[in-house]
């Protein structure tokens, strides 16, 4: 009987546990230069300690509905999740037209792009559940673009993830610069970033020695993060395997 009542009273212990680990998530004001942003902060409060960072770079969308899921996802599986706010803390865009307007903004002015992101990697390293010296980055869409760009600066990161990526305008040298891994996961048939751009890229890290991976998904075009059929489904799945098997990985997990 005491035996029973003891095991009773350590399974609703675990439970108890388990009930009061949640994902707290936050938005933090912060900014660049003189421009006021707005970041999404995601992480599981039942873990002690220190603990990877990963900087999640937003779509064209910026901090939407999707980016916040995404930044909650991967705080789930045991990280301090940043997402940055490139566009700026008023800046919403809601439509096609004004997304690529804002896109169009940062893919003309690098170095913009390159503070921008360097001010949201500086909020998730200095945040006391981070461990510093383990930080990554995942970029979806623009954001891929973002994350090599970031990368190519020489940025301390221990790996970077680029989901549905474009990659335009990158210096052939500049590859070099480039610490840890590259995971580059896209569509096939993508029009908005062909595989001639993949290929370019790729040339790139190659002349560089840097390591990297290519997970090229069949009938799957741009933005599969958002599925419009079975193929895409099937890629955004897949791609969410691959990208936390990576952060294991890079993270030594």
């Amino acid at each position: 009987m005491k035996r029973s009542l003891a095991i009773v009273f350590v399974v609703i212990c675990l439970f108890t546990g388990a009930a009061q680990a949640e994902i707290k998530t936050q938005w933090v004001d912060y900014k660049e230069g003189d421009t006021a942003l707005q970041g999404y902060l995601a992480y599981d409060d039942g873990i002690s300690g220190k603990r990877p960072g990963i900087l999640l770079l937003h779509r064209r969308d910026g901090m939407s509905d999707l980016t916040l899921a995404n930044a909650k996802m991967y705080a789930q599986q045991g990280y301090v999740v940043f997402a940055p706010d490139i566009f700026g803390k008023d800046i919403r865009p809601k439509t096609v037209p004004e997304m690529q307007a804002q896109t169009a903004l940062y893919t003309a002015n690098r170095p913009l792009m390159r503070a921008r992101a360097q001010a949201g990697f500086d909020v998730l390293r200095s945040n006391p559940m981070v461990d510093p010296s383990r930080i990554a980055t995942v970029g979806y869409c623009f954001g891929g673009q973002v994350a090599v760009e970031f990368a190519e600066t020489g940025a301390p990161i221990v790996g970077s993830v680029a989901i549905h990526g474009s990659f335009r305008g990158y210096p052939p040298e500049a590859a070099k610069n480039i610490h840890g891994p590259v995971l580059i996961l896209h569509g096939a048939e993508d029009p908005v970033a062909p595989l001639s751009e993949v290929i370019a890229l790729i040339g790139q890290l190659r002349a560089a020695k840097v390591a990297f991976e290519l997970n090229l998904y069949s009938g799957t075009e741009h933005g599969f993060s958002t599925p419009k059929d079975t193929d895409e489904e099937r890629a955004d799945n897949e791609s969410k395997v691959a990208a936390a098997r990576f952060f294991r990985q890079v993270f030594g997990l």
